[in-house]
């Protein structure tokens, strides 16, 4: 029998990251609108993990389902802010849902708040607050900065939601988990679908764009994320999958030329430095981090 080999996955891990965090250079890179982006983005994906993943093919549940909805939500929001807001605020505001999977879990989850968590929960509302601080001038790639914010800001909430959702549906429910991916991706094609047409012709390179983020940005991420965390600790994926939004506003300055505004950098780092830090006090304390969608956890 083969013996795991945790190098290999730690480098699935990393490409997964790195996949990842081009979703928001990818979005602002085609001339769609941000719902047909939304639209034929999640209906690649769908398409490929269905194929690609057995256990995406079974295992579903009217938990899953649900659970779908809420990530069908992720997906569209993060989309129509990338379009609206720069990249850097939107994965930084997205990735404030650590805080509300905090303030939900008493309720939905019957999971106790721990006093080390009233800190981190204050560190992170204080960095979302930052995000509203005074106004930003609107960029080419960022027309209505505020506008993309709150859209960002409610990725966040319904990706809290995701979260508990999976949790919900139980540890170690692997198969159900990638089964929400794609019931997710799903319904977000089928929900924007009707936004999304009548579609105007496009060149070859913009359908490149939209064919790359579905097959890759999503789709090979996420077979990528699946193999690798099964050889993996929670505590290590964690800190791997942070490449993401330390990245992303790196390809959107890249390719975009995209400067984030000071408050948004602020805030963006007092997030995911208390992100950062909980993860490690967690970790020395043997505390079980929650799953994320894809079987990696958030901190």
């Amino acid at each position: 029998m083969a013996q795991p080999n945790p190098t290999s996955a730690r480098l699935r891990l990393a490409l997964a990251a790195l996949l990842f965090s081009t979703g928001g250079a990818g979005i602002k890179a085609a001339a769609f609108t941000g719902w047909q982006i939304a639209s034929f983005r999640s209906g690649i994906a769908a398409v490929v993990l269905w194929l690609v993943i057995p256990a995406a093919r079974r295992g579903w549940t009217g938990r899953t389902v649900l659970v779908g909805v809420a990530y069908a939500a992720t997906l569209v929001l993060f989309v129509l802010a990338n379009r609206l807001t720069t990249s850097a605020n939107t994965i930084f505001l997205q990735s404030t849902a650590p805080l509300y999977v905090l303030a939900l879990s008493p309720w939905l989850l019957r999971e106790r708040v721990r006093p080390a968590d009233i800190g981190f929960m204050g560190l992170v509302g204080l960095g979302l607050m930052l995000f509203f601080v005074g106004s930003e001038a609107p960029l080419a790639t960022a027309p209505d900065p505020v506008r993309g914010n709150v859209l960002a800001a409610a990725s966040g909430v319904t990706w809290a939601l995701t979260v508990c959702g999976l949790r919900w549906m139980g540890k170690g429910a692997e198969n159900g988990a990638i089964g929400a991916v794609v019931v997710g991706n799903g319904i977000a094609f089928l929900a924007t679908l009707p936004r999304a047409l009548p579609l105007a012709s496009h060149p070859a390179a913009d359908w490149v764009v939209i064919v790359y983020l579905g097959v890759f940005q999503i789709g090979l991420a996420y077979l990528l994320v699946t193999s690798a965390l099964r050889q993996l600790a929670a505590f290590e994926a964690s800190m791997i999958l942070l490449i993401e939004p330390a990245l992303n506003p790196l390809w959107a300055w890249v390719v975009h030329r995209e400067v984030p505004g000071g408050w948004a950098l602020a805030g963006g780092a007092l997030i995911l430095g208390a992100t950062t830090a909980r993860t490690l006090v967690y970790a020395r304390g043997r505390i079980d981090p929650i799953p994320s969608e894809s079987g990696a956890t958030v901190p």
